[in-house]
């Protein structure tokens, strides 16, 4: 039978090729010559993109229904989006990832970054976690699970289908078992020296961020010897990787008990549950009632959640990152150390520590900047897209 004809999209007249020929990814839907057909294809369908003059440019996934409305797969406008497509880009993935770890915990497909847009995937030993946030991903899903078992041997792959970029895509709301089996309880996770649990079922995202990584070491190398604040902890992040260096004591805030849980777990594995303690509740109003106890510590880490995580949240994020600062760098001690995250796309490096440094002179502090820093390598940046470089991790001496 004859494979019929893929669908057409075509570039606005006035709209140069220029950026899709030199790996731009996305096409918005502004730019895009659009009518009745182009508007009823289905989220997901694959589609040839066309310049003004006719001219094939590449092979997109298309969701008439997003912002943006053509993700580039392939600069072959020919190519064929089956299994073995999916195989070659998480073998490439894969050789990456064995480059720079030791141990299979990690993320091994960062979207667009490594050829899958859309399309994230962290790894636990031998169970893997799909998070599928574009239309396309989703529906061929059934390839590209039998490509992750097929290039990693992994025996086991959840899918988590949470998240905001679900929701720009139109897509809903769900987790499922593609194959294996579900594991029966928090999966222990080796990193900095420390033990995580990592809840694949019920946690924020797949379970764990593997993203602060090397932001966790950077703290920890400072950390012996030290009493340590993690607020935003999670299941403990920079609080277990300070206590495996030798810090003095850790205190983990969160507003989720089962996280806290969890770090809590990971501090006995670990054999540091007597240094390791915990606080549920507001992150802002306990950083004002630690000050209000006179509580110093050496080092103070706070990696909250995505303040600005649009540009129309910019202005307020800001003004929640001024805020954390004013009130964690009092906690700090003379010579001690201040982390300051974000993972806000909207947010720029400069104008988070803008923001920052005016939220520590508020504080009556004064700092210096020893080091800046971003996601782990397993997260690499796309080139063309500022948004994939989200995570910025700010080391000040007060």
């Amino acid at each position: 039978m004859t494979t019929p004809p893929r669908p057409v999209l075509r570039l606005k007249p006035k709209v140069r090729p220029q950026a899709i020929r030199h790996g731009f990814p996305w096409v918005y839907d502004n730019e895009l010559v659009t009518d009745r057909r182009t508007k009823a294809l289905a989220p997901g369908s694959i589609a040839v993109l066309e310049d003004a003059a006719r001219d094939p440019l590449a092979l997109v996934a298309v969701n008439p229904a997003s912002r943006i409305m053509a993700r580039v797969l392939d600069r072959d406008p020919a190519a064929k989006i089956d299994q073995a497509w999916f195989e070659a880009r998480i073998a490439r993935a894969l050789a990456l990832r064995q480059k720079l770890f030791d141990n299979p915990f990690y993320r091994l497909v960062h979207a667009e970054a490594d050829g899958l847009p859309g399309v994230i995937i962290d790894r636990f030993g031998d169970t893997v976690v799909i998070q599928p946030n574009a239309a396309w991903a989703e529906r061929h899903l059934t390839e590209l699970t039998a490509a992750l078992i097929g290039v990693t041997g992994v025996a086991h792959v959840l899918k988590n289908a949470s998240g905001r970029a679900r929701g720009l895509e139109g897509l809903d709301e769900g987790r499922a078992l593609l194959h294996g089996h579900a594991p029966d309880g928090p999966l222990q996770v080796p990193m900095n020296g420390a033990i995580y649990l990592a809840d694949l079922l019920e946690g924020q995202k797949t379970g764990l961020f593997f993203d602060q990584r090397p932001n966790h070491a950077m703290a920890a190398s400072v950390a012996r010897g030290a009493r340590v604040l993690d607020v935003f902890s999670h299941v403990g992040g920079f609080a277990l990787a300070a206590l495996a260096s030798g810090a003095e004591s850790a205190l983990a805030v969160d507003g989720s008990e089962p996280a806290l849980t969890l770090a809590t777990q990971g501090a006995f594995e670990m054999g540091q549950a007597s240094r390791f303690t915990t606080r549920r509740g507001d992150a802002f109003a306990t950083l004002e009632a630690l000050a209000s106890e006179d509580a110093q510590f050496d080092l103070v880490v706070c990696d909250p959640p995505a303040f600005a995580p649009s540009r129309k949240a910019l202005e307020s994020g800001l003004r929640a990152y001024e805020k954390i600062a004013r009130l964690a760098a009092p906690l700090v001690a003379p010579d001690g150390v201040l982390v300051l995250c974000s993972c806000s796309h909207a947010a720029s490096l400069e104008t988070f520590r803008k923001a920052s440094l005016r939220g520590i002179g508020r504080a009556g502090r004064e700092g210096t900047l020893f080091h800046t820093s971003g996601a782990g390598p397993d997260h690499p940046l796309h080139p063309h897209l500022a948004e994939s470089g989200y995570l910025k991790a700010l080391f000040f001496r007060l």
